[in-house]
């Protein structure tokens, strides 16, 4: 049973009670709108709790001018759906054209036009909607550990497949499914949502170090796969390649760490001045094999900037920074 189920059993419960303590009439009702009401963040429980409760007052009005003129027939209601759903929309309080139609056929099943009938289904709204925004702002579940969770195992695939590349260039008939990429892009993507709820969550001093973490991640997912072509073309041994490995055999390593260190950088610049020291390519294959290598230290270079753009703080704990807040990593 998920705790939305709870939210939603403890919302319904109080809406009853209180509306039946006030002595409103129909005060099942009530948990009935405090069942529409509920929802899965605090920021989305306003803005729908909102809309709700504007796009029933206006379907309240429409429909009492409807009931008057008309009378209390089926197809009066026809009439209404006719014309306030597209008001309702066009007024932006699409998400509340369910819970003004459960109010406006109330309306309708009781045949009855007062002022007394709109006042009660108003305190019926602000009751069961009532109800539903105060439990959602009470307690909602923290995402912090499965946010970290994610951020491990992304972190982990990253390190796998780096030492997978490593291996390649050392031994170009290492044979790799590269499944790791793909369980990379899912975690990520799990993560981006996570982080996306988390924040929407967040009411005051709203933090989005995790979205940026994982958004860089996705990004640097992008510069993996181009890293991954240009190795196909590395088809025999190379100096160079042994050479390369080795900063891969880095990365792998430095992506579990919590701060971005700098090493595979240097260790990349270096490279660079080296390989600018070597003989030119003695044959057409050499030439395409050094040239694939040169490529992917490129991409490499543009995973690595990534990281220094977009890393957040260092350290995950909270002792003297910002809780929430995300290791940017490599």
């Amino acid at each position: 049973m998920g705790f939305r189920v709870i939210k939603t059993a403890i919302a319904t419960l109080i809406a009853i009670i209180v509306a039946d303590l006030a002595g409103v009439e129909g005060a099942l009702s009530a948990g009935l709108l405090a069942i529409l009401g509920v929802d899965v963040t605090r920021k989305r429980s306003i803005a729908t709790v909102t809309s709700r409760f504007f796009a029933s007052v206006l379907g309240l009005l429409l429909a009492f001018g409807l009931f008057y003129i008309f009378g209390f027939h089926i197809w009066v209601l026809v009439v209404y759906i006719l014309i306030a759903f597209p008001l309702i929309t066009r007024a932006h309080f699409k998400e509340g054209i369910v819970t003004s139609s459960v109010v406006v056929f109330r309306v309708f099943g009781g045949e009855e036009l007062s002022a007394h009938v709109m006042l009660t289904q108003i305190e019926l709204l602000v009751i069961g909607l009532g109800a539903a925004m105060v439990v959602n702002l009470a307690y909602m579940p923290k995402a912090e550990e499965k946010l970290i969770e994610i951020r491990r195992q992304v972190d982990g695939l990253f390190s796998v497949i780096f030492s997978h590349l490593a291996q390649s260039l050392r031994d170009p008939y290492h044979l790799w499914d590269g499944k790791e990429i793909i369980e990379a892009g899912q975690r990520v993507d799990e993560g981006l949502t996570s982080a996306k709820r988390a924040l929407e969550n967040q009411l005051i001093s709203a933090s989005d170090a995790w979205s940026v973490y994982f958004y860089m991640r996705k990004e640097q997912l992008g510069r993996i796969e181009s890293m991954l072509e240009l190795v196909s073309f590395v088809y025999q041994r190379m100096p160079q390649g042994q050479i390369t490995a080795l900063l891969f055999d880095r990365l792998s390593q430095d992506v579990l760490t919590e701060e971005y260190t700098g090493q595979t950088e240097l260790m990349l610049a270096e490279l660079e001045k080296e390989f600018r020291r070597m003989e030119l390519p003695a044959t057409r294959e050499e030439f395409e094999i050094r040239s694939a290598i040169l490529q992917l230290c490129r991409e490499l270079a543009y995973y690595l900037n990534i990281a220094k753009k977009d890393k957040a703080p260092a350290s995950l704990k909270s002792t003297g920074k910002e809780k929430g807040q995300v290791a940017g990593g490599r």
